[in-house]
């Protein structure tokens, strides 16, 4: 089954599930300044909410809100009983730290899975491996390589595999060339969080039984979207960009609050 079809059969089960409900589920999303790619993806969020009949309340900042404005509004969120769901749209204004709202927003509530201690799994990585559960993909005794060591993507993403008992290789920059092709070589599933177009051509060789997902979102001069892989590699199962673990992301945000909904 491709992504979008995933999606939204998965979109279909959640809203049966909350439809009898006295109240839905509600989502605050919280958002400071302009930023224009900010803007698209909380009109997503709020898209995917009403589709499966959650509630998202939009509370949108000027950019010179200040780290106490900030701070008042996250404590006064926490303490609403009728929000299940808080994040931040990043980026912040150089003036606010990401540390902070981590530091301040409730784990019971954070969704979006990035406060120490959170009840949630970080969204893309959670996405992808409930993905690639549907998938039928067999996690145990699997070589895994994930490219990339950020908070946000590669280092949750070993980690959720290592819990799933798959053998976990994180390359980055400082891996060498000859490593990165061993390890490509021997992989049953490649997720690539880099954010650079061309991180995995052609020129590799890869297991024709292989997974690959493409975390990578790239614009060229023109602004047609790229992921960090080259499209078309010969394995088993490649995710697309656009169109592939965005969707998967957004999904898993509402499998999250769904779960903050139940407890």
């Amino acid at each position: 089954m491709d992504i979008k079809q995933y999606v939204a059969l998965r979109k279909e089960e959640i809203r049966q599930e909350i439809s009898s409900a006295e109240k839905p589920p509600k989502l605050c999303i919280i958002s400071v300044g302009e930023d224009p790619a900010s803007q698209a993806y909380i009109r997503g969020k709020k898209k995917d909410s009403a589709e499966v009949g959650f509630e998202a309340e939009h509370v949108a900042l000027p950019a010179e809100t200040t780290a106490e404005e900030l701070k008042r509004i996250l404590i006064k969120k926490n303490e609403d009983p009728s929000v299940h769901g808080i994040l931040v749209q990043l980026p912040l204004p150089k003036h606010l730290s990401p540390g902070m709202v981590n530091a301040i927003i409730s784990p019971a509530k954070d969704v979006d899975g990035f406060v120490p201690g959170s009840h949630y799994v970080c969204c893309t990585p959670k996405g992808i491996v409930d993905y690639l559960t549907h998938e039928g993909f067999p996690f145990v005794g699997k070589n895994a390589v994930v490219i990339g060591r950020s908070q946000i993507v590669g280092k949750p993403m070993a980690r959720l595999l290592l819990e799933r008992s798959c053998n976990v290789t994180v390359i980055h920059s400082k891996t060498s060339e000859e490593d990165k092709r061993f390890y490509l070589a021997h992989a049953d599933l490649i997720v690539v969080a880099v954010g650079k177009r061309g991180v995995i051509d052609s020129s590799y060789e890869l297991k024709p039984s292989a997974f690959v997902v493409d975390v990578g979102i790239n614009r060229d001069e023109e602004g047609h979207l790229h992921g960090d892989c080259e499209p078309g590699l010969p394995v088993a199962l490649q995710t697309p960009v656009p169109g592939g673990v965005g969707l998967l992301t957004r999904l898993a945000l509402l499998d999250n609050l769904l779960e903050a909904f139940k407890q």
